[in-house]
């Protein structure tokens, strides 16, 4: 049996080859039309007015068939990112089409569209729930954008286009990813990489070694740099070759630019055809549509931008000047112009000078053990659930995922499930970390007996791994942004009580809304006695010591203000490319870029920066096109949430555990129910303000 057809309660992702995905998506689809075909009758004709019937009738089944392929897809594309190889590549390239065809198909289709429609306007829809009326609203929203009310040739040219960008969505990240992969600096002699900590070496000698140089050790190599994001970070941080950190840093900025991989044609025809689409569904531009989908307007979007740019920009020109000044005082041969390649590295030494503290001093009390045992002791304080790890042998990808439930501390209610995959395998596995769905919460999910289908996720990080002397060590910012802030994003899966799949977990929530839990999460790691459960020395097990505690928090906003820029800069190159353009071609997107960069950043780019053209959230993804001030936006929400836990006094368990109790009734468990713009108010009282996240970046005195 093709493990694809047939998913049981934990899907076979030992058992998906290459081989069994154009076939297996051509019988889940073929069988799904037959579904489609059958509801589509039911909902053609005229239907009962009992809201509970109509509901299992019509809603359900089709929460059913588009479970169904989201799942099956959903373990192809994951393995995809995480077991990357041409035979998978060449399989999904053939598949995409009968997948897109089909959402096209469900989506356009009339008669679901006016069933949805005749229940969203009878009497019906007041008898509803509140999660239930969101599901017909969002249905309704979606075949909207999906190109329902299109006919005749522009409804073909929809499809045409649809069609296109998944092609080209793919060929985006393949390409981010090959170019990555073609950079690799051989060194032999150990004082190219002075500066380097000893977790770097071993991590370059690990490279080295997995590219054929057996016996490649960290003491005496030889080392293979790359451009995966450890070491990358390494060698910008801490390497004391300028030249070294030039050569890295300039191929950074030009990944999937050359002529081998160049992602600009693939970007100009991404923003053609989204501005095609955004014209064809009535809006004048792809932000438009973006938009119909969020919490802000582009209005609220661009005053949050210039409120946060204006806040920022005084005190990122101080920090620049402290910086050069300090360079000078070092009298170094590079106080006379500091470059791009030079910022982290002198960054780091300012820092280490100001708080007397470095990165590579702390790295020995975050083992990743000890940071994940940490992490299920918060979520067990905040929100009453226990975290165990399944030692069963349960089939994954990678022989270091682990598998996690989840359960209720209280009744021991099994929550759900999550897969843990957290080593970097640069060669097969997309960079970054990302909390993707394997299953939704659902009881239409569940047809035999009732009940409702457990939530299950997979949690996938690039950290180094671990050495044969010693566990996976973390640098702060990875146990901040990594673990903690994917592991937010889990929460609101694995804990969320709606029995709707269609809204359950982040599932139908504003997309400028979902990361809220994953933001706030992160702010627990400055929180004293959250970090001192789990920062503890690997090999001593001393404590973190007070005074290094002391100076960890007071770095938070150790050059935030230009941490700030960059996202703006981001989010506004972001939302310009996606209004529409006079001409769409490489140098008109290469010029607004620089330009937008240059008029924001206080350190303008290169001429030769074409990062752009590995910005996968943009042009790998859709949710994030038009969409990447999200991380501001729920910056504004998820500080103003940690707030409330700070004004409850972080030091009362009692106050801190009532505040836990209610955020995860409303912002974790509501999940997309309820508006997010509710959602909050419900937790906070109030609507949201910016004075938290101002006070925690360091822009107010």
């Amino acid at each position: 049996m093709n493990p694809l057809v047939s998913v049981g309660c934990l899907p076979e992702f030992n058992r998906v080859e290459a081989h069994h995905v154009v076939p297996g998506v051509k019988q889940v689809v073929k069988e799904l039309e037959k579904d489609l075909l059958e509801l589509e009758c039911f909902a053609a004709s005229s239907f009962g007015e009992n809201g509970g019937d109509l509901w299992e009738a019509l809603v359900h089944p089709f929460e059913r068939i588009l479970d169904r392929l989201t799942v099956v897809w959903g373990i192809v594309s994951h393995l995809k990112d995480v077991k990357d190889s041409d035979a998978l590549r060449a399989a999904v390239d053939e598949a995409q089409p009968l997948r897109t065809n089909f959402l096209l198909r469900l989506g356009q289709s009339k008669a679901l569209y006016q069933a949805f429609e005749k229940i969203r306007n009878g009497a019906l829809f007041d008898t509803l729930n509140e999660a239930q009326q969101r599901v017909v609203e969002g249905r309704l929203k979606d075949a909207i954008l999906n190109g329902v009310a299109l006919e005749h040739e522009k409804k073909v040219h929809f499809n045409e286009i649809q069609q296109e960008l998944e092609k080209l969505l793919n060929k985006f990240s393949e390409n981010v990813l090959d170019s990555t992969k073609l950079f690799g600096k051989l060194v032999t002699d150990i004082s190219v990489l002075e500066g380097l900590p000893e977790t770097a070496l071993a991590l370059a000698a690990q490279a080295a070694v997995s590219n054929g140089y057996e016996g490649a050790n960290a003491k005496s190599g030889p080392w293979l740099i790359t451009l995966d994001s450890s070491m990358y970070s390494g060698v910008m941080r801490f390497a004391r070759n300028r030249d070294l950190r030039e050569e890295v840093y300039r191929a950074d900025i030009t990944v999937a630019s050359g002529e081998s991989f160049d992602n600009f044609p693939v970007i100009t025809r991404i923003l053609e055809l989204r501005q095609q689409k955004a014209e064809l569904l009535g809006c004048e531009n792809h932000a438009q549509v973006s938009m119909l989908q969020k919490m802000a307007t582009l209005d609220s979007c661009h005053a949050l931008l210039e409120k946060l740019h204006s806040c920022s920009r005084a005190a990122a020109i101080r920090d620049m000047r402290e910086l050069e000044e300090f360079v000078r005082s070092e009298n170094s041969e590079e106080d006379e112009n500091l470059f791009h390649w030079d910022i982290p590295y002198w960054t780091e030494r300012f820092r280490e000078a100001k708080l007397d503290m470095n990165d590579e001093e702390l790295r020995p009390y975050f083992s990743m053990p000890n940071v994940m045992d940490g992490l299920f002791s918060l979520a067990k304080r905040l929100f009453g659930v226990h975290i165990e790890e399944l030692e069963e042998n349960t089939p994954v990808w990678d022989k270091e995922v682990k598998l996690y439930k989840v359960a209720e501390c209280a009744s021991g209610e099994n929550l759900g499930y999550f897969y843990l995959d957290p080593f970097s395998r640069p060669h097969q596995k997309r960079s970054g970390n990302w909390m993707g769905v394997v299953f939704n919460r659902s009881h239409a999910a569940v047809q035999k007996g009732g009940g409702v289908r457990l939530p299950v996720a997979h949690i996938v990080c690039n950290q180094a791994p671990p050495l044969p002397d010693q566990p996976s060590l973390m640098t702060f910012y990875e146990v901040v942004t990594m673990l903690f802030h994917e592991f937010g994003h889990a929460l609101q899966h694995l804990l969320s009580k709606q029995d709707e799949g269609l809204v359950a977990g982040s599932e139908g929530i504003e997309w400028d809304a979902v990361e809220i839990p994953s933001q706030f999460m992160e702010n627990w790691c400055y929180d004293r006695n959250t970090l001192m459960s789990f920062a503890v020395h690997y090999r001593t097990g001393q404590e973190l010591p007070e005074a290094l505690y002391t100076k960890l928090k007071s770095s938070r906003t150790f050059f935030s203000a230009s941490n700030v820029l960059y996202l703006v800069s981001r989010s506004l190159i972001d939302l310009k490319l996606h209004a529409k353009l006079e001409a769409v071609n490489s140098k008109e997107i290469y010029n607004l870029c620089n330009k937008v960069a240059g008029e924001i950043l206080i350190l303008p780019p290169l001429p030769e920066d074409k990062s752009i053209c590995k910005f996968l959230h943009l042009f790998a993804t859709t949710e994030y096109a038009a969409g990447y001030y999200s991380y501001l936006w729920s910056e504004v929400l998820s500080s103003d949430a940690f707030g409330a836990f700070e004004e409850a006094g972080l030091e009362n368990e009692t106050a801190v555990k009532e505040a836990g109790k209610l955020f995860k009734q409303t912002i974790l468990e509501l999940g997309g129910g309820r508006a997010p713009a509710k959602v909050f108010e419900d937790f906070r009282g109030r609507g949201p303000s910016i004075n938290a996240l101002l006070r925690h970046r360091g822009l107010v005195v």
